[in-house]
């Protein structure tokens, strides 16, 4: 029995590794189960097994990506300022990274959209936005905030979703979200326009990068794989 749980472990390993790496280059839903147990040496059959979908799969993924989004929010944020601005800048994060490379919109679409992976997100994120908006919700539980949660998560996935462009500038679609949640979450108009000042004085698009090359070598560390280079360098020029 010993050797069976090992021997599932370093399965389940292998695939893990294989499937995070096709999905950071060629995307999640071009990534075939085929595929998957080809490159990864292993039976469909023990495939099947340890993930009957590749949902699962994406679940392990997106604990990985989302785990610490606020405390990298939060070190760009000054600690002074109140925690609505440390929001801000980790939602500013998601949408501008879902902008600079393709295959990380789609995993983020997907995340937001399958019933394990945004379960996972709702719950994630529900214990933060009591812990910055608690003070204007006094009589609001935690379970307030997770319909709260999901109703907002809805909005950021929608605007993942739709491509920035000319007409559409990642500056608009920054100000546009942040001003309906802040508007959830009952942010005052004038403390709202402080916010998006912010947020405008930051250079964002450099930050995000920033941020994407340090997921990506998390990611290679954790899974023990290494990215092609094109796969790393397919930021695209916002507007193109």
């Amino acid at each position: 029995m010993i050797y069976l749980r090992r021997d599932s472990s370093g399965t389940k390993r292998k695939i893990l590794t294989v499937c995070v790496r096709l999905f950071l280059e060629q995307g999640y839903k071009n990534t075939s189960v085929s595929q998957i147990v080809d490159e990864a040496g292993v039976a469909r059959g023990s495939y099947l097994n340890l993930f009957p979908t590749k949902d699962k799969i994406l679940l392990d993924l997106t604990e990985t990506m989302f785990g610490g989004q606020f405390g990298v929010a939060r070190s760009i944020a000054d600690s002074k300022l109140p925690p609505v601005y440390a929001y801000a800048v980790e939602t500013a994060i998601q949408l501008t990274l879902t902008e600079l490379n393709e295959n990380l919109r789609e995993i983020y679409i997907e995340a937001y959209s399958l019933p394990d992976t945004s379960e996972y997100i709702y719950l994630q994120t529900t214990a933060e936005l009591k812990q910055i908006f608690g003070e204007n919700f006094p009589d609001d539980t935690e379970s307030d905030f997770y319909e709260m949660e999901i109703g907002t998560a809805g909005l950021m996935r929608s605007y993942m979703a739709r491509k920035c462009d000319i007409h559409f500038p990642l500056e608009r679609k920054l100000s546009r979200f942040l001003t309906a949640a802040m508007r959830v979450y009952r942010i005052p108009e004038e403390e709202q326009a402080k916010v998006l000042a912010f947020i405008q004085s930051l250079d964002i698009e450099a930050i995000a990068t920033e941020v994407m090359y340090k997921l990506f070598a998390m990611l290679e560390m954790k899974y023990d794989f290494k990215l092609s280079k094109d796969s790393k360098g397919k930021e695209r020029k916002l507007y193109e």
